[in-house]
């Protein structure tokens, strides 16, 4: 793959498809250079993941995430999303972020999460370097321990906690506007790629959440189409 095109992977679970799609677009609507996007679907993973699912785990790809660098073949760069994310900015200022320094980037969240249970009952799990893992640049040539074999087998805080890595030197940080999130932050009109972390628009309990009003125009670009005249 091209370095000069950006390598999406993002999460997809079956209790909210249309949060990929809202999000894919939200790329394309503002990116000025190629994107290619990759869904990681669990279905569609075959013998590449066989862990049994963890009742805390909240979405499909919680651990599935970390096959990313092993699905670049180890090569170049790519960046991995969860799905219930909204981009307000060209995502090329992200990619243009990648330090071969670093084995993985992301934004180094320090917070405690405010509540006990998100979208549809799921448990809040609190754990150090929360949300961390939820925006991911790979430098997948430094990222060859996360093998099939090893994230099909680690525990949950091992791959979460980035303890695939030798150490947190290899971790490189991005600006909090790139993973900005929504309820646990102030509303801030500079954020670049809000997340949805406590549970997206589309579920109703959330749908005057900030940024949802920019969510559902989005939508609304995903399902328009140019009727003839």
């Amino acid at each position: 793959m091209r370095d000069d095109v950006a390598r999406i992977f993002v999460g997809f679970d079956t209790k909210e498809v249309v949060a990929y799609h809202v999000l894919c677009q939200s790329i394309i609507e503002r990116s000025s250079i190629p994107v290619v996007f990759s869904p990681i679907v669990l279905n569609n993973l075959g013998p590449m993941f066989y862990r049994e699912r963890n009742a805390l785990q909240s979405t499909e790809f919680s651990f599935s995430r970390f096959l990313v660098p092993y699905l670049s073949n180890f090569e170049g760069w790519s960046i991995f999303m969860d799905c219930d994310m909204l981009a307000r900015a060209d995502i090329a200022e992200l990619w243009a972020l990648r330090d071969d320094k670093y084995a993985a980037m992301c934004v180094k969240h320090d917070y405690v999460p405010k509540i006990e249970t998100k979208f549809l009952g799921q448990t809040q799990t609190k754990y150090e370097k929360k949300n961390w893992s939820s925006m991911i640049l790979f430098n997948n040539a430094k990222c060859t321990a996360l093998s099939k074999e090893f994230v099909n087998t680690a525990t949950g805080l091992q791959l979460h906690q980035f303890k695939w890595l030798e150490s947190d030197d290899q971790i490189g940080e991005v600006p909090v506007v790139w993973n900005y999130l929504v309820n646990e932050y102030d509303r801030r009109e500079d954020a670049k790629l809000v997340h949805f972390t406590d549970g997206g628009p589309y579920f109703d309990e959330y749908k005057n959440d900030d940024y949802a009003e920019e969510w559902f125009a989005m939508r609304e670009r995903v399902l328009s189409v140019t009727q003839k005249a």
